[in-house]
């Protein structure tokens, strides 16, 4: 493959990750009170959801219910997903950019830690909103976890196949 090729190939790569960095960072731009009601919609959703299959009665608005405490496990999730969707998107422009193996996993794990510490960071300047290690270790563990299971699949997908590091990797 030609070198413009391999380089167009990493930009159109890079492309989703920035993508998936403005939609973290735009929801982490939302005031608490914005970014808290979305997760209540999303909390009715899961709980309405859930109803159909066993009846339920949970009701979201106050602090010290079931429902209130759902709708925090549904935030951190949110944090748990956003960062696995870009472990995997990052794991994957880093191939396209030709890196080999180890080289792959940590500099995708550092790249991801670092957009997670640079989010909280951002929330310290958001109304209502406020930086925290925890969120830090969520989202990290959810990048983690992206990066793991992009890795499991390749390895399953080339199981048997003979290929040198200058392939994909």
């Amino acid at each position: 493959m030609s070198n413009n090729r391999k380089l167009f190939n990493a930009i159109i790569a890079w492309i989703p990750v920035i993508l998936w960095m403005i939609l973290i960072f735009s929801l982490s731009a939302q005031p608490a009170s914005q970014s808290n009601g979305l997760s209540k919609d999303i909390t009715k959703i899961v709980i309405n959801t859930v109803g159909k299959v066993v009846p339920i009665d949970i009701e979201i608005s106050t602090v010290t219910n079931l429902g209130a405490k759902l709708n925090h496990i549904v935030r951190k999730l949110g944090h748990f997903i956003e960062y696995l969707v870009l472990g995997v998107l990052v794991i994957n422009a880093f191939k396209k950019c030709g890196y080999k193996n180890n080289k792959i996993l940590i500099y995708s794990i550092i790249f991801c830690v670092l957009y997670a510490s640079s989010d909280e960071i951002h929330q310290l300047f958001v109304p209502g909103r406020g930086g925290q290690v925890k969120d830090v270790i969520i989202d990290s563990f959810g990048s983690i976890v992206g990066i793991t299971i992009n890795e499991i699949i390749f390895l399953i997908k080339n199981k048997g196949k003979n290929y040198d590091n200058k392939s994909i990797r």
